[in-house]
């Protein structure tokens, strides 16, 4: 008689439980490094809330639009601009700000490790 063994396959959550970590640790290095060249604590991409706090105020955007951003349904809208206002205030257009929103383990770390300064936009 033949036991069957269960188990097994670890590997397939532990592989992109690995690489999602990575890329985590990607994006927070990226964020941490775009608030510092704005005059911003870094750690503060560590803190929930604070951290929606911070990228408002590094995009020109009053600190109540961390409200706005929690508001079930239209807040994606306001996220979308608030990192068009990132964008824009280190002098990058509206494809970096795209790709701000769609691929961030790649373009905050351009952003954030790239030669682009931050300039606040004038209102």
């Amino acid at each position: 008689m033949e036991t069957q063994q269960l188990g097994g396959g670890g590997e397939v959550g532990i592989i992109p439980g690995i690489v999602g970590l990575v890329v985590m640790i990607v994006i927070f290095a990226g964020i941490w490094k775009v608030f510092t060249k704005a005059g911003q604590p870094g750690w503060a991409v560590l803190i929930p809330i604070y951290n929606a706090y911070v990228l408002c105020k590094v995009a020109g955007k009053s600190g109540w639009w961390v409200l706005l951003m929690m508001i079930p349904c239209v807040g994606f809208i306001f996220g979308i601009l608030v990192t068009v206002g990132v964008a824009q205030n280190f002098g990058k257009g509206i494809g970096f700000a795209l790709g701000l929103i769609f691929l961030p383990f790649i373009f905050y770390p351009l952003l954030g490790f790239g030669d682009a300064s931050y300039q606040v936009a004038p209102a």
